[in-house]
């Protein structure tokens, strides 16, 4: 057992509205030099390049409240800031900071440096009535981090739990990892891996997101199958409430009632702030494979994709794009499906999973784009065991569009481009149509608000022996002035499509305020209660994130 002191501090700042670092902004010559290509290939007519607002030029509402003495040293209320925590990083976000509206900025943000100081700002702000919002990294796509609470409050205050960023304890016997909820991606990863050891968590967010996050919001990573969500890999969790401390015991599994853990994982942040958590850490892969296969069409694809989930063989990526997201990340041409294909291991070879598995895919009239082998020589689109990170082609340019998409959208609201996503989960057996309705849905809301040019994608980013996670991307013209209307519009009729196809309204990007109307809707009313109550027991004064999965006593 070891315990670990390191921590990774940077001063770099974020910037006040979208996503990554100030200094990663594109300058406008890059933005207008870089438009007619990217128009091209959207197949999209662009409008204006223009540039975001900048920071001196941001104004927004005085605080309203001061922090008491006992929190001055962890207070801010500059606009940097306030700015930086007012919203999360949707679309309608992004277009929101981009023209320097906000709206509902927290009066402070308190950043503690240990739980001490967390307990005093939530003792404050209960006795205040001040709306305590926890804050990760700020990746919410749902408007969980968004301080717009009821005026019945006297403030709101952003709870940064940036400072508590280090990997704590780490239990190489059971293969566990003590680390605080402050963590970035990147951070816990840095230090997990002096030990030869990785938590396999890798959200498209991971870059800037928090263990803490992950776990209040459920959250899912790149791996396909098996451990799916953080909730999989979580051991025990630590959270400060207004009523007290909530830990739980560190066992690899227990019956004794309702989980603990469980009840935390998909809080966001109502019931607490998370700490830290006890999570499962495993050694780092030695063995890799993937591979890219063409199908005629996605439905052919989902045919064989549910063969493969109900294998058992649980491949680590087994994601299906459809024609035009294949186009769209350059790993197609758009005349195919394309299933990335991967398998990975510690512990053993991998070449046996990989072949049955391909062979799944011929029985299911699946072609093999491509093959690379680490020598240089091409033998179909498979990357052996340590090349996985070094392959052309299809595979690697998925890779490649997937990790690079958050910063792509900051560059698509620049150019005018309404760029969403949304994603639902659904069981096999009512897939075909469930698919059909919500994409003809969406694509009759995209014609209708932004016209024919709009276009809507799908792929599988998780699958199950029952069911696909289907995720869909919107790309339509946007106009000025008017994009978060356009993009309600969109969202409302995308999201009415898959409540009445029997999907749910998130399979990993959390409720937040967004989803709430259909939340409502999906949940059964006793349970609401029974959170209610929940909430009433832990957080007396209904500070906790209020509007977020349910609304406070009053």
């Amino acid at each position: 057992m070891l315990r670990i002191h390191s921590s990774s501090v940077s001063d770099r700042r974020r910037k006040h509205w979208g996503w990554g670092f100030e200094e990663q902004q594109p300058t406008s010559e890059q933005l207008r030099a870089s438009a007619a290509a990217l128009a091209a290939h959207l197949q999209i007519a662009l409008g204006d390049v223009e540039d975001p607002v900048a920071l001196d030029a941001v104004q927004l509402a005085s605080p309203r409240i001061q922090a008491p003495s006992s929190l001055s040293g962890i207070s801010a209320h500059d606009t940097h800031a306030r700015a930086s925590h007012a919203l999360g990083k949707s679309y309608a976000d992004l277009v929101r900071g981009f023209r320097g509206r906000f709206d509902h900025p927290p009066d402070l943000v308190l950043s503690p440096r240990n739980e001490t100081d967390l307990q005093r700002a939530l003792e404050w702000c209960s006795g205040e009535r001040v709306a305590a919002i926890p804050f990760g990294g700020g990746t919410s796509v749902v408007g969980g981090v968004t301080p717009s609470v009821p005026s019945s409050y006297n403030g709101v205050v952003s709870i940064d739990m940036g400072a508590l960023d280090r990997v704590l304890e780490v239990d190489d016997v059971s293969r566990a990892a003590c680390i605080q909820a402050g963590a970035l991606g990147p951070q816990l990863e840095a230090q997990l891996s002096e030990h030869g050891l990785t938590l396999r968590h890798f959200p498209q967010s991971f870059e800037l997101s928090t263990l803490g996050g992950w776990i209040a919001t459920r959250a899912s990573g790149h791996f396909a199958t098996l451990w799916t969500h953080i909730e999989d890999l979580v051991e025990s969790v630590r959270a400060l409430t207004p009523a007290g401390i909530w830990e739980s015991r560190r066992l690899p599994g227990s019956g004794a009632g309702v989980s603990p853990d469980r009840m935390l994982a998909g809080s966001e942040g109502t019931l607490g702030v998370i700490t830290q958590a006890w999570v499962r850490v495993q050694p780092r892969p030695v063995h890799r494979s993937s591979a890219g296969v063409r199908f005629a069409s996605f439905l052919a694809g989902a045919e064989c994709v549910c063969a493969i989930s109900q294998s058992g063989l649980h491949p680590s990526n087994c994601r299906l794009l459809d024609p035009g997201e294949a186009r769209l990340t350059m790993a197609g041409d758009g005349s195919h499906a394309l299933l990335i294909l991967g398998f990975e291991s510690s512990d053993h070879p991998i070449a046996e999973a990989m072949s049955r598995a391909l062979a799944l895919c011929a029985e299911h009239g699946g072609a093999v784009a491509e093959r690379r082998d680490p020598r240089g020589g091409r033998d179909g689109g498979q990357e052996t065991d340590g090349d996985a990170g070094r392959s052309s082609g299809a595979v690697s340019s998925w890779r490649s569009a997937f990790l690079g998409a958050p910063y792509v959208r900051d560059t698509l609201v620049a150019m005018g481009v309404l760029a969403e996503t949304f994603e639902t989960a659904i069981t096999w057996e009512r897939f075909p149509a469930f698919h059909e309705r919500v994409k003809a849905a969406t694509e009759q809301a995209v014609r209708e608000v932004c016209g024919e040019q709009g276009k809507v994608f799908c792929r599988f980013t998780h699958v199950y022996p029952d069911g696909p996670a289907p995720y869909f991307t919107v790309l339509a013209p946007a106009r000025v002035g008017e994009e978060v209307e356009q993009w309600a519009a969109i969202k409302q009729a995308a999201s009415d499509a898959i409540l009445a196809g029997g999907g749910t309204i998130t399979h990993h990007h959390a409720v937040g305020r967004d989803h709430r109307p259909w939340y409502d809707q999906q949940r059964p009313e006793p349970f609401a209660l029974a959170l209610r109550g929940a909430k009433l027991a832990v957080d007396p004064a209904g500070i906790m994130n209020p509007g977020v999965l349910i609304d406070p006593a009053t």
